[in-house]
């Protein structure tokens, strides 16, 4: 493996390797020069070195080295068809202080993000203690090109397509941005907190519209231009629906949160929105749960298709809808039409972040790429 001060790194921030004698075990490298390795990272800030807590084996306990996620903080927001969150993060994506800004994806590229911006710099000016801003990232209900970081063709954010997000943040907070489709975001999020053994995870996500995101081998599966896992637009045989992209019958037009939120209206209990449906599931409404239950056997008729194809270890349900009766109407058809070989190994498990998933895997990725070994190996070029 490459030695550089980037490599070290990563063996640390993984805790794959926490005191200089690990490093050493790890790498192959000479006493000495872990000494200079680590203590670059120390004069950095990247690293700090606490007295003897590291693991026993005989003698005066090795001092510990962690990555010092307390360093710096991150401005992350999530932008949402109906509205969007901001939270200011430490480097491991804990939120530290967070908002909501009422503005809507329809609403355009200029007034979202002129309002995300504003929202990020008041928390910065509140919550930050001093801490530098090193890093910010956003998520958007949309296919992300990831060369350009820049949205691809969304279906359902007009005005949207080819905007340059990272140069309109960069004249309210300039550091590095990073852009993701909000459904990877989220399912990044999820993996790396809570799923971390598997390294091959799908999230759903079941609000207002349907997405999916795709860790594949531990990272953000893209597509060739940031196309992958957008089911919320597979059209279903038979149905006819209007969906907001235009077409007919998509996934999105029947199963999701507008599409339940509709059919509640047509039967004389008020919803416009996933946020609506998810208060009515919460208190219990029968049909907003019947209702609910059936758009989950209708995504997983398509599940079944993307589990055969990716043979994840955890699907994880997510967004408004994420609930008993979406995940119990999912295995019907989920486990119904898939091969037992695509399902033995498979965990059905709702997301454990909730509303927090995409704020913390949009922190999460900002810091891997700010703190790659690559990076970093640059940076003491």
């Amino acid at each position: 493996m490459s030695s550089g001060p980037g490599d070290v790194l990563q063996l640390i921030r993984r805790s794959t390797a926490n005191t200089r004698r690990d490093i050493q075990h790890q790498t192959g490298l000479s006493r000495l020069t872990v000494a200079q390795r680590v203590d670059a990272l120390i004069d950095a800030g990247l690293v700090t070195d606490r007295a003897g807590g590291g693991g026993a084996t005989g003698g005066r306990r090795p001092d510990q080295l962690e990555f010092d996620i307390e360093r710096s903080v991150l401005a992350v927001a999530t932008v949402e068809t109906a509205h969007s969150s901001v939270a200011l993060t430490d480097l491991s994506g804990r939120i530290i202080a967070r908002d909501t800004v009422d503005v809507a994806v329809s609403d355009g590229p200029k007034v979202v993000l002129d309002a995300l911006a504003a929202s990020m710099l008041r928390l910065v000016d509140a919550q930050s203690g001093g801490r530098p801003v090193v890093g910010a990232g956003i998520s958007v209900p949309g296919p992300v090109d990831p060369t350009t970081r820049r949205p691809a063709q969304p279906p359902i954010m007009p005005g949207w397509d080819a905007y340059p997000i990272v140069d309109h943040l960069a004249d309210f907070i300039p550091v590095p941005t990073f852009v993701e489709n909000d459904a990877d975001a989220m399912a990044f999020g999820e993996q790396s907190t809570n799923f971390a053994s598997s390294t091959s995870v799908c999230l759903v996500k079941v609000s207002t519209g349907i997405g999916s995101g795709l860790i594949i081998g531990g990272s953000v599966y893209h597509g060739i231009d940031g196309g992958a896992g957008d089911i919320g637009h597979i059209r279903i045989e038979g149905e006819e629906a209007i969906c907001q992209c235009g077409s007919r019958g998509c996934l999105a037009a029947v199963a999701s949160g507008r599409a339940v939120a509709q059919h509640l209206s047509e039967n004389g209990v008020p919803a416009r929105s996933g946020r609506d449906v998810a208060r009515l599931l919460k208190a219990g409404n029968v049909e907003a749960l019947g209702l609910t239950h059936d758009a989950g056997r209708r995504i997983g008729e398509v599940m079944a298709t993307v589990v055969s194809m990716i043979n994840p270890g955890v699907l994880v349900v997510s967004g408004d809808l994420a609930s008993s009766s979406l995940i119990a109407g999912l295995r019907e058809t989920l486990y119904l039409r898939s091969l037992p070989r695509a399902t033995r190994n498979l965990e059905v498990r709702l997301g454990e972040l909730g509303s927090d998933a995409g704020l913390v895997g949009m922190a999460r990725i900002v810091t891997d790429a700010l703190y790659s070994a690559e990076a970093v190996n640059h940076q003491f070029a």
